[in-house]
């Protein structure tokens, strides 16, 4: 596949169109919103860039990458592996359900499409547990798109999710919520560049406000999100 060729399959991975599902939870978002932790755009950018530096960059982006050379490398066994990890960190009720429900999504998805390798779809539709990451590594390796490419549009769709969620609750302007994008877009490749070179033993995240938001949210009244 050419470049404009994996360019179109990215842009379609990455589109809040693609129907996951994921743009109906806020992570604790909404939550630290209520409690008055984030209250405008300034606040809303130190809550998500922290996010996408403590937690998607040191635990989040780096396990994606390893999914993303199971698939390669055809390699089921990492595969279960690495999604098991990630399920592991995932330590609120409402971030388990959310990966697990966007990721079963996305797999049902890409049986309806036309992919040049049905025993990876078949593989994935057998795992019992399919997160997030697993689906869209997998997506990512079917459609030849290269793994940092990928990997960033993954981060974009994460912090357009979180912006979008911003938007909503606070509430914040369009004009806003471009703002806080172009700024986060701009520290994305770099920490998809840092999580291709984490080595193993530093995965790991800790993010203990975002952690007791999404617990907090799994009771809350009046939400606007999925829990």
């Amino acid at each position: 596949m050419n470049s404009s060729g994996f360019l179109t399959r990215l842009l379609q991975l990455a589109s809040p169109a693609l129907p996951v599902g994921a743009y109906s939870y806020s992570q604790g978002l909404e939550s630290a919103i209520r409690l008055e932790w984030v209250t405008d755009d300034r606040t809303a950018l130190v809550w998500i860039q922290d996010q996408l530096t403590f937690n998607m960059g040191r635990c989040e982006a780096p396990v994606w990458a390893r999914l993303y050379e199971a698939w390669a490398r055809r390699d089921l066994r990492s595969v279960d592996t690495w999604s098991e990890f990630f399920l592991a960190t995932r330590d609120a009720a409402e971030l388990r359900a959310e990966t697990l429900q966007a990721g079963r999504s996305l797999a049902r998805l890409l049986v309806g499409l036309p992919v040049n390798n049905r025993a990876a779809t078949d593989a994935l539709m057998a795992r019992t547990n399919v997160p997030l990451p697993t689906a869209f590594t997998c997506a990512a390796v079917l459609w030849h798109i290269p793994a940092v490419d990928a990997l960033v549009a993954y981060l974009w769709s994460w912090a357009e999710n979180q912006v979008l969620a911003a938007v909503k609750a606070i509430p914040l302007g369009q004009t806003a919520g471009q703002q806080l994008l172009h700024v986060l877009g701009e520290a994305i490749p770099r920490v998809a560049d840092a999580a291709l070179c984490l080595e193993d033993d530093a995965i790991g995240s800790f993010v203990p406000a975002a952690s007791l938001a999404s617990y907090l949210h799994e009771v809350q009244v009046g939400r606007l999100f999925r829990s």
